[in-house]
């Protein structure tokens, strides 16, 4: 069977081509991508990503039949990100996909963006039974997979720790290309001096938005005195905010007996963040599971990989609630696919 999968929630438009063979095998047949870069110190409008989206969502699409060397007569099913994410880019796609559909007279699967990841991680890398850290612009939280649920053991409560990175990366007016975050991770590898921030761990649960607040105050004041450097602050910034991470995943490790930790999501390509979490494993004797930038960045392959899964264990999605939703829980989702 083969699935193209559409994913747009948020600034990246990418369209991805997967196939899972009769013997088992899953291949990986196409997965482009386009991203809506703004200005430094900007972030991304709904409207305008919208805008983004629609221009690029039919070229992509002809890219990604070229380079699987397929036509529209090959593909099983249509997957599209159902939700959660921003409200007008969401949408744009899921019209694409729906239009799509019938042109091609297709079924169509409404897929959560944050099942996407976590199987388009346990794809790539192997992981049987991972606790899962998800970690992106929307969203973060620690999951492990229970009775045909991916169940959430601690997460934000205000906001994510992708756009915690990116709201700082706009105070110092870092470029958005090719993301925020990639360049305060940049920054970071020049920082000497650890300045303190708040560390807020709340039992499974972690909250970002007055760290942000705090080292706002410090780089308006301590920059232009020269008591700190803008290297200095990333680095801070990452070491603490990753600290809370390891901390959670590893209670939540203890409680399940897990010995695989899985990151997925944007944020998880950021490599001091796979290297503290891999230091806090291998003490464990566990093991950690990470992708790169193709993978771990929000794509349409994770969108076609998921909702092959649906699909194949009978999900489709009927052409009137193809509609889509900024809220939609990771544990909302039955995983029929398995045990």
């Amino acid at each position: 069977m083969i699935a193209i999968g559409f994913e747009g929630s948020a600034n990246k438009i990418g369209v991805g081509i997967i196939e899972h063979t009769k013997d088992g095998q899953v291949k990986v047949l196409a997965n482009v991508r386009h991203t809506y870069i703004t200005p430094p110190g900007q972030g991304f409008l709904p409207r305008d990503t919208a805008v983004h989206h629609r221009q690029h969502v039919i070229p992509l699409t002809k890219k990604a039949l070229a380079d699987a060397g397929l036509e529209p007569k090959d593909i099983d099913c249509i997957c599209f990100t159902k939700g959660p994410g921003m409200a007008a880019p969401l949408i744009s796609v899921a019209i694409a996909a729906r239009t799509v559909a019938l042109l091609w007279n297709k079924p169509l699967v409404g897929v959560n963006h944050c099942i996407g990841h976590i199987e388009m991680g346990r794809m790539i890398t192997g992981a049987q039974n991972p606790v899962v850290l998800y970690v992106s612009g929307g969203n973060t939280q620690v999951i492990a997979y229970a009775e045909q649920r991916y169940r959430i053991f601690g997460e934000t409560i205000d906001m994510a720790v992708g756009n915690c990175l990116d709201r700082f990366a706009r105070i110092l007016n870092l470029p958005n290309d090719p993301s925020p975050g990639y360049n305060i991770e940049q920054g970071a590898k020049k920082g000497k001096t650890f300045i303190e921030l708040p560390y807020t761990v709340k039992g499974m649960d972690v909250s970002f938005s007055g760290i942000l607040s705090y080292i706002e105050q410090i780089a308006i004041t301590q920059l232009k005195e020269g008591k700190c450097t803008p290297e200095d602050l990333c680095f801070s910034l990452q070491e603490t905010l990753f600290a809370m991470l390891v901390e959670i995943t590893e209670r939540a490790m203890a409680h399940i007996g897990s010995t695989e930790v899985l990151i997925v999501g944007g944020v998880g390509c950021n490599e001091r963040l796979q290297e503290m979490m891999g230091q806090m494993v291998s003490q464990r004797g566990g093991y950690l599971f990470a992708t790169d930038e193709r993978f771990c960045i929000d794509n349409g392959l994770m969108i076609a990989q998921a909702g092959l899964l649906m699909y194949k264990t009978g999900h489709v999605t009927p052409l009137e609630d193809t509609w889509c939703t900024q809220r939609y829980r990771t544990d909302e989702v039955l995983v029929k696919w398995r045990e």
